[in-house]
Order: C-alpha cells, then structure tokens, then sequence
C-alpha cells in the first residue's frame, strides 16, 4: 500500500519548529506577536492544528488510519492568504515579513510543512505494481476524456461524466472563484474495509486513477484537487480551476514572498 514508512512520518512530525522537546508549543511574547501578524493562524497552527497531526501520526504507525486521512489533515492546514488569486496582497505580505522578522520559526514552519507534505505524497518508488498502473491507465484515460478541453468548467463537465461511469453519485456542484466544486458519494467506500480499512478501495486505490489525471491536467497548467474531505460522511468533494499564482503561509516561506516582491 502506497503511504511513508511510519518511523519516518513520526520523525518528520516530531521535528515541529515551534515545539520545545516535550512537544508542548512555546508561549511567549514573539509568539504573541507572530500570531497578532497573522491574524490568527500561527496560533491555530501550533495548537489545534499541529497536536492533531501528532495523534494521526501515532493512529497511521497503528494501522488505525490511512495515509490519505493523514494528508487530508495536512491539507487543511491553517493558512495565512498573501494573495487573492493570482492578485498579490501586499500588506499581508508585509505582515508576514515583520512574523519573520520577529521569530525564526516562521521560516521555519514553511520548510518543515514542505517536508510533511513532500513525505506524503506518492512516491512512484512506493507504488505496488497495480497502483502505478492505475495511475498510468487514468494517464493515458486523460487523454481522451480531456481531449479539447482548455477551461476549468469543460474539464469539469468530463470529470463528473467520468464518475458517474464507474457508478459515483454527484451530490452537489457549485463555482466559487475560478474553481469548480464537485461533491460526491463513492458506493466503495465500505469495499475491504474489514481487512484494510473503510476508504481503501475509494482514496488508496481509485484515487491512483485520479493521480493520472492530475498528472496530465497539470501538465496543462490546470489544477485538479483530486477527493478530499471524506471524514464522517459518505460524501468527498473535488475541485478544478486553473493553475495560477495563489500564494500563502506556511506553503510559501516569507523568501519566496520577498523574491516576489
């Protein structure tokens, strides 16, 4: 099954920057400040958001979770916008350039999220024999299902036609800047659960599919986030827009702001 080795997920997690050696988050008067600069998030960040990877951690070195509810977490990290779409905001970009000033670790919190996010994805090396020829077949599928197909909202249109076909029910559309929503019930999701866990057949395995579509789609300067948000309900939801320059923190390190600039 596709997912980092345990051992090193923990190590990576535990290298939080803003954690002394007990795991407890440091309080002080810089901290204070960094989170009045990022309206919040620092804060967020280092208390709920950071403590919950921590526990996903421990419950996926278990075999509780799968590396997919790892990554939905790490996606849903607390973030801090720099730009509106591709428009940039420049006093937050200031903001966070006094948050850098003020404390180390906000540069640091960057390299470490890039490295949790780095470790998670796939790894084609990590990949059974089946799973990089579902990715290589949702490849190849692209091709055709995507054959004309420039805009987000065309591409959509074939995406959602390509779920129904293999029996997916779409619930709910909707378009919110520049990005077209589809939220979905896979019938899969209780498939081998007993022995590998609810999810495996829709995220570990489908969703190798839709890691050729990905591929393919980005090569075309489209971003397709791929089923996410899954938890507690039958239903995922997808969304398509185009690939442009949306910028925040911790995804973007305060130098690739200042390079920006």
């Amino acid at each position: 099954m596709a997912g980092p080795d345990p051992a090193e997920l923990r190590r990576v997690v535990d290298a939080f920057p803003a954690a002394d050696g007990d795991g407890a988050n440091r309080s002080d008067a810089d901290g204070d400040r960094v989170d009045d600069l990022l309206d919040g998030t620092y804060g967020r960040l280092t208390r709920e958001w950071y403590p919950e990877l921590g526990e996903l951690t421990e419950s996926y070195a278990a075999g509780d979770v799968l590396r997919e509810d790892v990554l939905e977490h790490v996606e849903a990290v607390p973030s801090f916008r720099l730009s509106d779409g591709a428009a940039p905001l420049p006093e937050k970009r200031r903001a966070l350039a006094a948050a850098d000033e003020a404390a180390n670790e906000v540069a640091e919190i960057a390299g470490w999220y890039a490295t949790v996010r780095s470790i998670l994805d796939d790894d084609p090396d990590d990949l059974t024999r089946f799973e990089r020829l579902l990715h290589d077949f949702g490849y190849v599928l692209a091709h055709g299902l995507f054959l004309g197909a420039s805009s987000p909202k065309r591409i959509v249109r074939r995406l959602r036609l390509a779920y129904r076909s293999v029996g997916v029910d779409i619930d709910e559309t909707g378009s919110e800047a520049g990005a077209e929503r589809t939220e979905f019930t896979c019938p899969y999701r209780g498939v081998g659960a007993g022995l590998y866990g609810e999810k495996w057949v829709c995220h570990e395995k489908l969703d190798r599919v839709d890691d050729g579509y990905v591929t393919y789609l980005a090569e075309r300067g489209i971003d397709y986030q791929r089923p996410r948000d899954c938890d507690g309900s039958e239903r995922c939801y997808s969304t398509v827009a185009r690939d442009g320059p949306e910028l925040w923190w911790p995804k973007t390190p305060p130098a690739a702001v200042r390079a920006r600039s």
